[in-house]
């Protein structure tokens, strides 16, 4: 059975921020079965969102959090708590990714946020861009250290289309990292930097591709748009056809 259909709110931000029960109802309409959070703002406070998601028949599958480390560990667990979710994420930026110290203090800061959430009966997993997927100077891809670092634990949320503009191919990476990627980001555009993404189905991923790579891995295909050419809300829909009109996703309808 293919994996079910979920959108990353981030996508839609400022449609929520002008109509944010019109927004999710209209994600609903169009089929989607879940939601992935990045905060609570628009003034709506988490519980009334979440209340909301549940009459909409929206699941919460996971959600994009700060790092849960230091001061910050308290809010992530709150939001947590909020969104009834048990799947927390983040990640860090480029410079996290420079050379093999680096990744391996990076991982360190990955392993202890697992180790703090895991008391509250959370899992921590990693969200990549493209920094993860360019090569080091030995010519080694930057992620690959990283796997050699990394607690087990820590699942991940691969972005299929930052993967491959970072240079890698995206199917062959979900496969290989399989069980341990049990969500994906759906995204599509040119694979290249600073040009704005498409509806999935209109760019250079191989969706299908990737779909068939996870096999039965994959728990949540999850769409997400950093930017588009067109209005987002149209993209997202666009994308649901094509995901779900295909097999490779599963919708409402």
């Amino acid at each position: 059975m293919s994996a079910p259909i979920a959108v990353q709110l981030y996508t839609v931000w400022d449609h929520l921020d002008k109509d944010y029960q019109g927004t999710l109802t209209k994600l609903a309409e169009m089929g989607y079965l879940g939601i992935e959070t990045c905060g609570y703002s628009h003034g709506v406070s988490a519980q009334d969102a979440v209340k909301l998601f549940k009459d909409l028949g929206l699941t919460v599958c996971s959600a994009h959090v700060g790092m849960p480390v230091g001061d910050n560990l308290q809010k992530v667990l709150d939001e947590a708590a909020a969104s009834g979710c048990q799947r927390v994420i983040s990640g860090v930026g480029a410079e996290g990714f420079k050379t093999t110290d680096a990744i391996k203090t990076t991982c360190d800061m990955f392993n202890l946020a697992a180790e703090n959430v895991a008391k509250a009966g959370l899992t921590f997993g990693v969200h990549n861009h493209w920094w993860e997927f360019e090569k080091l100077a030995d010519g080694t891809p930057a992620y690959k250290v990283m796997l050699q670092h990394i607690d087990p634990k820590v699942f991940f949320e691969l972005d299929v289309y930052w993967i491959q503009t970072g240079g890698c191919n995206p199917a062959e990476v979900v496969a290989e990292f399989g069980k341990r990627a049990p969500l994906l980001h759906i995204k599509d555009g040119p694979c290249q930097l600073n040009q704005p993404m498409t509806a999935v189905g209109e760019g250079q991923v191989d969706v299908p591709a990737v779909v068939t790579a996870a096999k039965n891995n994959a728990e949540w295909l999850i769409v997400e748009l950093d930017t588009c050419a067109s209005d987002k809300l149209a993209a997202v829909g666009k994308s649901y056809q094509y995901l779900v009109g295909n097999k490779l996703a599963r919708g409402k309808q």
